[in-house]
């Protein structure tokens, strides 16, 4: 794209030699490099525009971390963008911005971008981009970057939201993996925009001339989007630390919830086994210190009402202590007091 305030030309170019003569003075060019697999392309664009070696190695070696380099009259920058894919997931690439006089050129390394409202700016008559230099353009670029990370912080809060009602609802194990999941994207988010914040701030305490006085508010304006950015994805961050403690705490509740059903249970039945142990010995009733019980003619009854008393008597205890999952009665704790 190359435009001034009274026209605008776009063009899909197909040999790098028809890039070589658009810088010209009065106009501002956009050159957008789609794709880097082409490194003979990518060297060519970079013998026309006088970039830096290290800049065109940067460049094509995607992953680096971003930052802000000066080479002669060029600033070079490298910096992240982001974009929800269809699937709910993070899409992760990097963009490089080789900035000089008159012209701004991008590298990015897959069709489509969050540059289409900046593109539609351009195309609007009266603009202010349009009658702006190359400084402003590169700090609309940052700021539509910067900004695209708001709509991820917004899905990834309502992830949280729905993690929160289903944490409250029922804890499972594979909400916990989605906790973890969440955790890691939030990760990958403050490594790419705290890098962003660093050469923002440099950007900002050393200047440089293609940010003048009437360029400067815009800048700091996306300095305060990244600060912004990145208090954001330390709260969430420490959400799904405490979401992760609220797990495991409603695991150790279950657990422990179980554990009381099954001690009340075991205490009541030990009684019961007892007895049960006590009058399944079978002695012999010839003699009288030998269980005369057996001879009873209620026996059998009596054997049952017994362990019927055992089991409402220990019930009541259980009950009175607490055990149940009420509280301890009034009067066993004015007892205790």
């Amino acid at each position: 794209m190359r435009f001034d305030a009274a026209s605008v030309e776009e063009a899909d170019v197909s040999d790098v030699s028809q890039l070589a003569g658009l810088a010209q003075p009065g106009k501002q060019v956009w050159v957008d490099v789609q794709g880097l697999s082409d490194h003979d392309a990518i060297r060519a664009i970079g013998t026309i525009f006088g970039i830096h070696q290290l800049a065109l190695s940067d460049i094509v070696n995607t992953g680096q971390r971003p930052k802000v380099e000066e080479y002669g009259s060029q600033l070079f920058v490298v910096t992240r963008m982001v974009q929800i894919l269809e699937s709910g997931n993070p899409d992760w690439e990097q963009v490089s911005l080789v900035v000089g006089p008159n012209y701004v050129l991008t590298f990015q390394d897959r069709i489509g971008d969050c540059l289409d409202p900046l593109r539609e700016r351009i195309r609007t008559e009266g603009s202010r981009i349009r009658t702006s230099d190359e400084g402003y353009l590169s700090c609309m670029m940052l700021d539509a970057i910067v900004d695209g990370f708001f709509p991820v912080l917004e899905h990834f809060g309502e992830r949280l939201e729905e993690i929160e009602v289903e944490l409250i609802r029922q804890p499972t194990p594979g909400l916990l993996e989605d906790i973890f999941l969440v955790k890691r994207d939030l990760m990958s988010l403050r490594r790419a925009i705290w890098p962003q914040r660093e050469f923002l701030t440099r950007l900002l305490r050393d200047g440089h001339s293609m940010f003048d006085e009437q360029t400067a508010p815009f800048l700091r304006d996306v300095y305060d989007h990244a600060v912004h950015i990145v208090d954001v994805t330390e709260t969430y961050r420490e959400l799904t630390q405490s979401y992760i403690d609220v797990y495991l705490s409603s695991i150790a509740n279950r657990t422990n919830e179980v554990m009381r059903v099954l001690t009340v249970t075991a205490t009541i039945f030990i009684p019961l086994t007892f007895i049960a142990g006590v009058y399944g010995m079978n002695f012999s009733t010839a003699y009288p210190t030998n269980m005369p019980e057996l001879d009873w003619r209620y026996g059998y009854i009596s054997f049952w009402i017994i362990c019927i008393l055992v089991v409402v008597v220990m019930l009541v205890l259980a009950r009175r202590l607490g055990w149940l999952g009420g509280s301890p009665s009034a009067g066993l704790r004015n007892r205790d007091s």
